[in-house]
């Protein structure tokens, strides 16, 4: 499968003559091939872009092009709907992440404040937990789970991480909205869950590229220390945690389970 990462996006500073110019660059994941164009702002629409990726690809266009800034997105998309290609959003470019922090240029996206988890998606309880490496994938990867999110690259194994590692997560019983949960989280693409200290502390989902949702919200310091241990066997396991949803504790029926791992 091929696979590029680009980005679409004004330059930083004008030339000049005070002229603004966008700039395409793509790349794929292991920047054995870069190809970059600049237009100026009057020129930057989804029919530039789409010229641009058949000069770019000569022969082959794309399976996918990973997008990862907002404002690049709808262009891009627009341009690959005109060449029957793929657009994901995904914050997962690292590549071309690197690439533009070697030119200097702007990478770090500017997130809202986290909104509140919708009212009709609140689970009826939820808890921290944790389970080792050595069996996390094995434990879920067998079960008839409907949502499973366990991609290879958060694998532990690919990782390097020592099978007696905790890797910390929290399960969501969801009751009977448990499979309308899960539902929505995969379509809200799940990227993170950080506890964040405050008043009250709270658990804020970090999902597609810049939205952010919150949780659970606590101010029992029991709960507080449970969550503060949380985050430190997070750094143990190289930011490695999971979530879970499943409609009670019994351990009989599951509705979604995700590998997560903060990512800018």
């Amino acid at each position: 499968m091929k696979i590029w990462q680009a980005d679409f996006y004004r330059r930083p500073l004008p030339d000049a003559s005070g002229q603004v110019f966008w700039e395409l660059l793509i790349c794929d994941p292991t920047r054995s091939f870069e190809y970059e164009a600049t237009c100026l702002q009057s020129a930057a629409n989804s029919n530039w872009v789409a010229t641009q990726l058949q000069l770019a690809a000569d022969e082959k266009l794309p399976d996918i092009i990973q997008v990862f800034r907002p404002q690049s997105l709808s262009l891009i998309e627009a341009a690959g709907r005109n060449l029957n290609i793929n657009v994901e959003p995904t914050r997962r470019t690292f590549a071309l992440k690197q690439w533009l922090q070697e030119k200097q240029y702007p990478s770090v996206l500017d997130k809202p404040p986290p909104a509140p988890l919708p009212e009709n998606l609140w689970g009826e309880q939820w808890r921290f937990a944790t389970l080792q490496a050595g069996e996390l994938v094995d434990v879920f990867a067998q079960r008839p789970i409907p949502i499973l999110h366990i991609p290879e690259y958060l694998q532990p194994i690919d990782l390097g991480l020592a099978s007696t590692i905790a890797v910390p997560g929290v399960v969501i019983y969801g009751g009977r909205r448990s499979m309308y949960l899960a539902r929505w989280l995969q379509q809200a693409r799940p990227i993170a869950l950080n506890y964040i200290s405050g008043a009250p502390n709270g658990l804020v989902l970090e999902a597609g590229l810049v939205d952010r949702w919150i949780v659970a919200t606590f101010e029992d310091p029991e709960v507080t220390t449970a969550a503060q241990a949380y985050e430190q066997r997070k750094q143990q396991s190289q930011g490695l945690h999971f979530l879970l949803v499943q409609p009670d504790d019994s351990g009989m029926t599951y509705s979604g389970f995700w590998l997560l791992r903060t990512e800018d």
